[in-house]
Parts: structure tokens; sequence; C-alpha cells
């Protein structure tokens, strides 16, 4: 561990956070896309389009949009708040689902996995 007051010249406590970032841009792309368009695999993975998929739409736009901004410009503070965000909502699918067959909670699963060990990663750089 290093002190809190050695410089981490490689910048190694973003790495993670970034990959988290760039994560969720590089799954939400196609998958915005995909909704938008009313792609057929969305229909068995988010159901039918209604009132419901396009409020899940509208935060995965805005998680989007978010993980962009920080990219471009991180703030490691609002990059914990998004992430921190996104693994309890990602944690409850399961819950919320009622499975473990989905494949859009098995995704939110893996994900919310890197995005903790990137928490951890924030959460050690601000002590």
């Amino acid at each position: 561990m290093q002190p809190a007051d050695v410089e981490d010249p490689l910048n190694l406590s973003m790495s993670l956070p970034t990959l988290s970032l760039t994560l969720n841009v590089i799954v939400l792309v196609p998958v915005v896309a995909s909704l938008l368009a009313d792609a057929a695999w969305t229909s068995a993975a988010y159901g039918p389009r209604s009132g419901a998929r396009g409020v899940v739409l509208a935060v995965y736009i805005a998680i989007l949009l978010a993980s962009a901004a920080l990219l471009i410009g991180p703030a490691p503070a609002a990059i914990a708040a998004l992430l921190g965000v996104q693994v309890v909502y990602k944690l409850l699918t399961p819950l919320t689902v009622g499975t473990l067959r989905n494949p859009v909670v098995l995704s939110n699963l893996a994900i919310a996995a890197l995005h903790l060990a990137s928490l951890r990663c924030l959460l050690a750089a601000a002590r």
C-alpha cells in the first residue's frame, strides 16, 4: 500500500474505474441502439416495447452519457456515485426479475463485480 503523500505517477488508482466507465460505454451503445430500434433480441431480454422498458432505456442513456462525460473529465467522487448506484441496481436485478436465466441479469452481475472492484480502488485512493 502506498502512503497517502506518495503520488501515483501511472494513475493506477484510476485504471479500474476507467475500465468500468469504458465498459459502460461499450455495453450501452449497442444496447441503447437496439432498444431504440426495437431489435428482435430486445423483446426476449427486456420484454415487449412498453412504458417500463422506456424507463429502463432512459436510465441506460443517462448512465451512458454520465460514463462518457466522466471518461472525458474524470471526477473520482462522481465516478464512485455512478458506479455505486449501478452496483445496487445490478445486484437487485435477480430479485426484481425473478431469475438468473435472463441474459441481462447475468451481464448485470458480471459488470457489478467489476464495478465493485473499481469502487474499492476509488475508496482506497481517497484515504
